[in-house]
């Protein structure tokens, strides 16, 4: 487990990242939200959730939680592609889960 300083408060820049690395939750492949292959970030995703006893709602929820989490905290600091990848893992996600894209109108 990374170092906390003494009063136990996390920086606040890193916090995201030791969420990421440290979720209690999930147990994430390293690396996996910078592979080049959304269908293989969605069923890392997807096992992970499902191997889990520690996750509060759903294995959908939690991959999907997740994955969410980590492209709203990278924000610009992602690529273009990287986004793209990401967004379209979450789509790979849902058919995973069979699970349709909801579109508001």
């Amino acid at each position: 487990m990374a170092e906390h300083p003494p009063n136990g408060l996390v920086p606040q820049k890193r916090w995201s990242q030791l969420v990421t690395q440290e979720s209690n939750a999930l147990d994430l492949e390293p690396g996996v939200f910078t592979w080049s292959d959304p269908a293989a970030i969605a069923r890392s995703l997807m096992r992970a959730a499902e191997a889990s006893n520690r996750r509060k709602s759903s294995p959908f929820r939690s991959a999907m939680s997740m994955l969410t989490f980590y492209i709203n905290r990278a924000g610009s600091r992602l690529s273009s592609d990287q986004l793209i990848r990401l967004e379209v893992a979450k789509d790979e996600l849902r058919s995973l889960y069979g699970r349709s894209r909801k579109v508001s109108a």
